[in-house]
């Protein structure tokens, strides 16, 4: 009897085939569906409302690297990277939004969007004041184009994209893209030492010699991030304290003498190692012998050990 009813339920395939086809529905390609959402968006008959829905709509297709590469052909990228200059704030974030998913481990879509002048505009939402939307999905789109491309990271330094980001740290407001610069320029350094210390082919030689024209952390130490950074240790969220102690880490050969006389950084790394053994303890006591907090703790010990 349950099954009799189950059927009722549901039409078998066959037959739902039929009713579709009846009805003449055909199922879109990705393709056919963002030359749609762009012509969408690049119609002057469109409201402001779908423009935006477009560029959301556009941001799940262009994901995928195919459907990015389309998106390319199409002259999609260069409509979005048009769209960072809008005055409307909510198309500025979108179509950032939209970059940013495109750029994504994609290099075909990452040199054709510095070609297109993408890095410029995304520093200029990032310099100058927008909402903090905005600048979260500028920064995005610039992670995403940066990473894995020394080319576009020379660029980036030349076109002082670090005081920039360093400007993010004196704005009111915008606290939660601290850890996110943080973020990246931990793994933009990180990236070029990975690769100098990977066993070397002959495509990681000509990768090797990219990144070598890219200083960035003799940059980083000339422009006192050192400080910058070590004081995001004081943000409560054991998240965050990870990704800067990390950092701290990293920078500690070239920062060590500014951090040795850094009082208040001194007395940080004091809270934070006494909260750490107490949470590290209970970790333990639960039964949990390499947990998150006995990690933490050994981050911060390292840190207080070499200064």
């Amino acid at each position: 009897a349950r099954e009799e009813e189950v059927k009722k339920k549901f039409r078998p395939i066959e037959q739902l085939k039929e009713e579709f086809e009846k009805l003449n529905v055909k199922l879109e390609t990705d393709y056919e569906i963002m030359v749609k959402l762009i012509s969408k968006f690049n119609s002057s008959a469109s409201t402001l409302d779908e423009k935006v829905a477009a560029l959301y709509d556009l941001e799940y297709y262009v994901h995928q690297v195919d459907n990015a590469k389309d998106f390319l052909s199409m002259g999609g990228l260069q409509l979005v990277i048009q769209g960072l200059n809008s005055t409307e704030a909510v198309l500025k974030e979108h179509a950032a939004f939209v970059l940013g998913a495109a750029l994504s481990s994609n290099p075909k879509v990452q040199i054709e969007a510095i070609e297109g002048g993408a890095l410029q505009k995304l520093l200029v939402i990032l310099a100058t004041e927008q909402p903090l939307a905005v600048k979260k999905k500028a920064l995005f789109a610039l992670s995403s184009m940066l990473r894995h491309f020394p080319y576009a990271q020379q660029q980036f330094l030349k076109l002082g994209g670090l005081q920039v980001l360093r400007s993010l740290f004196r704005q009111k407001g915008m606290d939660t893209l601290h850890v996110r610069v943080v973020t990246l320029l931990y793994d933009l350094i990180m990236e070029k030492m990975l690769l100098e210390n990977s066993q070397h082919g002959d495509q990681t030689e000509e990768k090797i010699q990219q990144y070598q024209q890219v200083k960035l952390v003799p940059a980083v130490v000339e422009q006192d991030w050192c400080v910058v950074v070590s004081n995001l240790l004081a943000m409560p969220e054991h998240d965050t304290r990870e990704k800067v102690l990390k950092m701290v880490g990293v920078l500690m050969t070239f920062c060590k003498e500014r951090y040795r006389e850094d009082q208040a950084l001194s007395t940080t790394l004091s809270i934070l190692r006494s909260e750490y053994e107490e949470l590290a303890a209970e970790e333990q006591r639960e039964g949990d012998r390499d947990g998150y907090f006995k990690e933490l703790l050994g981050s911060v010990n390292t840190i207080i050990q070499e200064l």
